[in-house]
């Protein structure tokens, strides 16, 4: 492929796949969707070809921080209405606390020990239930770091350059295209540049077909299917599959103290996010402080009224309502009225949610058992994938 000719986020995502309760984004199917440029076979009743292989579904959660709205409405709470149609269609389900991505950027070792923990509890108290996905630690299967090397033989520097991720944590401007159009890259790591060829060995490793994204996230699964063609050309022979995305209805929730950023865990202000852990009155202290406008009444819309929009929206996901019943409910309110509203429903929705966080504190056998097994079945899912890999490369 020749880089200089190729766009980002063009051609070839050729189908996106509708799985509900998901949605296909229209603005990415109008980008993505093509026509194929090839009918297709037609059906030989005779063929005693093997049969089709089940799809395999797989999304990761890094396990740095406390986990706060923005994780639970933007990923989390998707994760569990997948687990429930991926079940029904009898799709294997695999979702990783991806430590290895945690540890691009500096960390203490005892606290990521903590928050791996806290990660897999948080996502079982949210309803992530082990008998229907495999829930696993990134680390614990090796294949991820031995397949992620090979990928990276492979990989052009030129389009790790253009990857937002590095840039991003690094404070880059969006306009520099190429590690010559950084100023100071001193900060940069190689695991940080590398972090989108990791990405993608973490999908490849499971020959997985379908990846629960956000749209955002389009550009990174763009590159995990350049560099499945890569490999395919490079052996001569189709094995990975290109990965196609589930768009899901991510919920962008915002910073509480500024709405033109997200909210984060790495913002050095514990007052802009809702935590999962919060306390009622802590809740309700935060959701007091959250930034709105002197417009009088309640009304949606993001462009004129960004800090309330954004409190709409959060009430919207956690009462499961559409904005259109939020604002029919409180268009006469005042913003401090529902405020108020507001905070009832967080702490309606969270108070099961950390009464299991509570439960399973106190049962790190179970907790650990869970990830043990998790672990035991990816990897033999992951292994004869990683062998074959070898194989192909002339490693075996």
């Amino acid at each position: 492929m020749n880089p200089a000719g190729r766009s980002f986020l063009t051609k070839r995502l050729a189908t996106i796949t509708r799985i509900q309760p998901f949605r296909t984004c229209q603005s990415v199917s109008a980008r993505y969707l093509t026509t194929p440029s090839t009918p297709a076979p037609k059906k030989d009743h005779k063929s005693t070809s093997k049969p089709k292989e089940k799809p395999i579904i797989f999304s990761g959660i890094q396990p740095t921080g406390n986990p706060h709205l923005g994780n639970y409405l933007g990923a989390v709470s998707n994760w569990v209405q997948l687990q429930e149609q991926a079940h029904i269609d009898q799709e294997t389900l695999l979702f990783s606390i991806v430590d290895l991505h945690a540890i691009t950027m500096p960390q203490d070792p005892s606290k990521l020990r903590e928050d791996r923990r806290n990660m897999a509890i948080t996502l079982l108290a949210c309803g992530i239930d082990p008998k229907k996905v495999v829930l696993f630690e990134q680390s614990k299967v090796s294949g991820h770091a031995e397949l992620a090397w090979i990928l990276n033989c492979l990989t052009p520097v030129g389009w790790l350059a253009r990857m937002t991720q590095w840039k991003s944590k690094l404070g880059v401007t969006k306009g520099a295209q190429s590690l010559e159009d950084v100023s100071a890259t001193q900060g940069l790591q190689l695991g940080l540049f590398a972090y989108p060829v990791l990405m993608a060995a973490d999908i490849l490793l499971y020959r997985a077909t379908k990846i629960p994204v956000g749209e955002d996230q389009i550009q990174h699964l763009e590159l995990a299917r350049d560099i499945a063609t890569t490999f395919n050309k490079t052996v001569r022979k189709p094995y990975f599959p290109l990965p196609r995305p589930i768009i899901t209805e991510t919920k962008r929730v915002m910073s509480l103290r500024d709405p033109t950023n997200k909210m984060s865990k790495s913002d050095p202000s514990d007052q802009t996010r809702i935590n999962l852990i919060d306390s009622p009155s802590l809740i309700s202290t935060k959701i007091k402080r959250a930034v709105t406008d002197p417009i009088r009444g309640i009304s949606y819309s993001r462009a004129d009224r960004p800090a309330l929009a954004n409190l709409i929206e959060i009430y919207a996901g956690m009462k499961k309502v559409s904005i259109d019943e939020v604002v029919k409910m409180h268009e006469g309110d005042s913003n401090a009225a529902f405020k108020e509203a507001l905070t009832g429903v967080i702490v309606e929705a969270l108070g099961p949610i950390q009464e299991e966080m509570r439960r399973l504190e106190g049962e790190s056998g179970y907790v650990e058992g869970v990830l043990a097994d998790g672990a035991k079945k990816a990897g033999e899912i992951a292994r004869p994938n990683l062998e074959m890999a070898h194989k192909l490369m002339g490693l075996r």
